[in-house]
């Protein structure tokens, strides 16, 4: 497959729906390559990895080591690294981090939250030659400011954040969130792509946290997330057989012996 890049993104507007799926790994990052468009590096990782109630303590170091891996799983998925709290706060720290990812990783772009509060940076960003993909509607690192994750309804707000964020040079938004006909309506309204996450079908993509997709997050499924796989059941019972076989002598046969 030839890589995807920027361009070919942009000219599926309209045409072809855009798939995105997070990785973390080299491992599942080339398993889900030959399917997806762009594998997202999210601070997710610092849930489903880490442990952690939220992605508020995801660091730079943690995002660089989990993008170095997926690239090399990934050679022909484009690779959108997602900027961790703090690291964007204002034009210096969000340039010397976005520097930081592109000479240390082969990441294609950097994604970071915010609407038109967040579009200064997102020009200088782009004006420095970084490729930006913004997100709007709700907010993961906005989580404990805003008390919880909620539907976002604000359509003057959510129109308004998508189109500072296109006229500040994002190459596409990412819209989480939202009710399904605000989501169309920012779609509508943009020139570049609109991927949703819980924002219905009526944008130019969608994405999902791998872990969710696949069913091997238990604690928690969220309205807009369809599973695909059993994949916690599958691996308990795979795992289960395992250690059935080797308390009963059966693990490893004379075939599986030198």
């Amino acid at each position: 497959m030839k890589k995807v890049n920027i361009k070919t993104l942009q000219q599926k507007k309209g045409q072809e729906k855009i798939v995105m799926i997070t990785a973390y790994d080299a491992l599942f990052a080339k398993l889900f390559a030959p399917y997806v468009d762009i594998i997202l590096v999210g601070d997710s990782l610092n849930m489903v990895f880490a442990g952690e109630e939220d992605t508020l303590s995801a660091t730079m170091e943690q995002m660089l080591y989990h993008t170095k891996a997926v690239c090399k799983g990934a050679k022909e998925s484009f690779i959108l690294f997602d900027m961790p709290y703090g690291s964007y706060i204002d034009k210096k720290i969000a340039l010397k981090n976005a520097l930081k990812v592109y000479k240390n990783s082969c990441a294609d772009a950097i994604k970071l939250e915010g609407g038109k509060e967040k579009a200064k940076i997102v020009k200088h960003l782009v004006k420095n030659g970084i490729a930006v993909c913004g997100h709007i509607g709700l907010m993961p690192q906005n989580v404990r400011g805003e008390g919880g994750y909620r539907v976002v309804k604000d359509r003057k707000k959510l129109l308004e954040d998508a189109k500072a964020l296109e006229d500040a040079g994002a190459f596409m938004i990412i819209v989480e969130g939202v009710k399904a006909n605000l989501a169309q309506e920012v779609s509508e309204a943009l020139k570049i792509p609109v991927v949703g996450i819980g924002a219905g079908a009526d944008v130019d993509g969608q994405v999902l946290v791998w872990s969710d997709m696949l069913g091997f997050f238990e604690e928690f499924k969220p309205k807009f997330v369809r599973r695909y796989l059993e994949g916690a059941t599958l691996v308990k019972e795979a795992v289960a057989k395992f250690s059935k076989d080797v308390k009963e002598g059966a693990f490893p046969n004379k075939e599986e012996s030198y």
